[in-house]
């Protein structure tokens, strides 16, 4: 499964669900555990905000010249 598409699955849950949306807000691992099967290795941080009709978050990623890579989820077994 691709980062783009369990993304779209986490943001789904969350717009149908309150109970799981205030969880991910919370306590984002144990949400995606709990209710997706997911479990991130502890290393992983995982930050979940929302967005409010006047907000939007950009994410600047590592530059490439910090030598700082993003984990290539696709190759984690627990995805």
């Amino acid at each position: 499964m691709s980062e783009a598409i369990l993304r779209n699955q986490v943001i789904q849950k969350a717009w149908e669900d309150p109970g799981f949306k205030q969880r991910l807000l919370t306590d984002p691992k144990a949400a995606l555990q709990e209710v997706l099967g997911i479990q991130l290795p502890d290393d992983i941080t995982l930050k979940t905000v929302e967005e409010g009709s006047n907000e939007f978050y950009l994410v600047i990623p590592p530059s490439p010249a910090s030598g700082v890579m993003k984990t290539d989820l696709t190759t984690l077994s627990t995805w």
